[in-house]
């Protein structure tokens, strides 16, 4: 069951945070850049793995903290110089990093799900494309997905609870 939203998504009570970046993403930008600020430890620990794993798009990658849980999606190209801005999104990335977190969901058992408008910023797909995904491999998790698609800072969204 997918609920459509408006509101700060770090303000969510879901019991996952799922967001798109790319591999050896700096984390500099946008909704990224909110949860390094927030959890300075989840960046550093991505980079790391980054660095050891050399993972490539399509994929995923968990970190827990104190009372959350964050999934990196792999949804972009990776930068072409380090430091540098990462590529653009597919649509065939995204489609393999939702099947993955599908299956991280129904292997964890993880209650609730929350995400932003998936690789329609930097990685700069149209959420035309996006959202049929979404549905696609999330709608019949039987969990609540709630997807933030209007941003408004401080703004906690009444998310429906099952």
């Amino acid at each position: 069951m997918i609920h459509e939203l408006t509101g700060d998504l770090l303000l969510s009570e879901a019991h996952l945070i799922a967001h798109g970046v790319a591999p050896g993403d700096h984390l500099s930008t946008g909704l990224a850049l909110a949860l390094r600020e927030r959890w300075p430890s989840m960046a550093k620990d991505f980079r790391h793995w980054c660095h050891l794993n050399h993972p490539k798009a399509g994929g995923v990658w968990r970190w827990s903290g104190p009372g959350v849980n964050i999934v990196c999606l792999l949804t972009q190209a990776p930068a072409e110089d380090e430091g540098g801005t990462p590529g653009r999104a597919t649509t065939a990335q995204v489609n393999h990093a939702l099947r993955a977190l599908k299956e991280l969901i129904e292997a964890e058992g993880f209650t609730s799900v929350a995400l932003p408008r998936l690789a329609t910023g930097v990685g700069g797909l149209d959420w035309a494309e996006v959202k049929p995904l979404i549905e696609h491999h999330l709608g019949g998790l039987g969990v609540p997905v709630y997807v933030y698609t209007h941003f408004v800072a401080g703004q906690k969204a009444a998310e429906p609870k099952v």
